[in-house]
């Protein structure tokens, strides 16, 4: 069994063949989710907008929640999934890389069952920060209990039920405040559902785990999801490069989203947690080991330019939005360098999670 912990070396991808494919006439919906910068209520528009490219291999290089990817793969694509974060790319494992293997009911029983006191990281150090003292409790029995599967698919789909879980209930569905409180106060709200917030993890998780599960096939293609940073793989034999990288507003805001869900990376990262933990702020983030340079306004531009580079041979097709740093010119500019033909296409207005401000998804495509 490989070691979700372990970072996965890939120098290297895989040799495919192309007259392999199985079509899948069945439809496997991608499982609801809350996460921020979601593309799944945009998928439909994204294949729409690249359908007409001749591509077969695809890296989704910053795959988030991995709605992108497994669209893809219900088009019988060969995905390669990556995101640097450890929580992204379990997710990855489960959804993407798995193609057979589900969480059956006596699996989920053990989950959210089993009791042994032997974890209690959670309960010691984020008491009335996220979650109530008996949530905390819960949560780390479990995470127990997932490290007792035998099967790295089994744990990957438990894991993502319990992102799922823990992220809806969070108010702002978010990690980024100390915020136990807006919960539990006993007052009039203008926002949020307490109702959504209280009802039981086990539910939830039970919930996650039957959406997951009906999302899992096979398109008869090896799949794989990797744990890298972008720039550090390997661009051969990928027809087609998709970027949806963290984005910077042009007035310098950014998405951060180890700070907005640095508690889900460490639940992925549980044994390691006590040394990632950074007890200066209330919320209690993980430590930054390295700036990354796509939530810097002053390096993104440069990292473009890199990831760019590093894949011109490869189709590359960036999620964007409207009034980004870099501009929307900046980066045709920086495919005009490698690319002949480029076009940029305009969704309908689009509210994303946590912002009264109406804007349009773009896709810029390079051929």
């Amino acid at each position: 069994m490989r070691n979700l912990s372990a970072p996965i070396q890939c120098t290297l991808l895989p040799q495919i063949n192309r007259e392999s494919v199985t079509v899948s006439d069945e439809i496997h919906p991608f499982p609801s989710t809350r996460y921020q910068g979601s593309k799944n209520k945009l998928t439909d528009w994204i294949w729409e907008s690249i359908s007409d490219i001749d591509f077969m291999t695809v890296l989704d290089a910053f795959g988030g929640t991995g709605s992108v990817s497994h669209m893809l793969k219900r088009k019988n694509k060969v995905v390669y999934y990556n995101d640097i974060l450890k929580f992204n790319y379990i997710i990855g494992k489960a959804l993407i890389e798995n193609d057979t293997t589900l969480l059956n009911a006596s699996d989920i029983d053990f989950l959210v069952k089993n009791r042994t006191g032997e974890y209690t990281f959670i309960q010691n150090n984020f008491a009335n920060i996220f979650y109530t003292d008996e949530e905390n409790i819960w949560l780390d029995e479990v995470i127990y209990n997932i490290h007792q599967l035998n099967n790295e698919y089994k744990q990957a789909i438990a894991y993502f039920s319990l992102f799922q879980s823990c992220i809806i209930k969070r108010p702002y569905n978010l990690f980024h405040r100390a915020n136990l409180y807006l919960r539990l106060s006993d007052v009039k709200r203008s926002f949020g559902n307490k109702s959504t917030w209280d009802k039981p993890f086990e539910d939830y998780f039970r919930h996650f785990a039957k959406e997951a599960n009906d999302a899992i096939f096979s398109n008869g293609f090896r799949c794989i999801s990797y744990n890298q940073n972008a720039l550090d793989i390997d661009g051969d034999g990928i027809d087609l490069l998709y970027l949806d990288t963290p984005y910077i507003s042009d007035k310098g805001s950014k998405t951060d989203y180890l700070d907005f869900y640095h508690f889900l990376e460490g639940i992925a990262n549980y044994k390691l947690w006590p040394d990632l933990l950074c007890d200066k702020y209330k919320h209690k983030p993980i430590k930054m080991q390295q700036r990354s340079p796509w939530v810097d306004k002053n390096q993104i531009t440069v990292a473009f330019e890199d990831i760019i580079k590093k894949f011109n041979t490869s189709k590359i097709v960036i999620s964007y939005r409207q009034d980004g740093i870099p501009s929307i010119n900046q980066l045709c500019g920086l495919l005009k360098k490698y690319k002949s033909h480029i076009s940029v296409k305009y969704s309908q207005d689009y509210k994303y999670a946590l912002s009264t401000k109406e804007t349009k998804e773009v896709l810029i495509i390079a051929t």
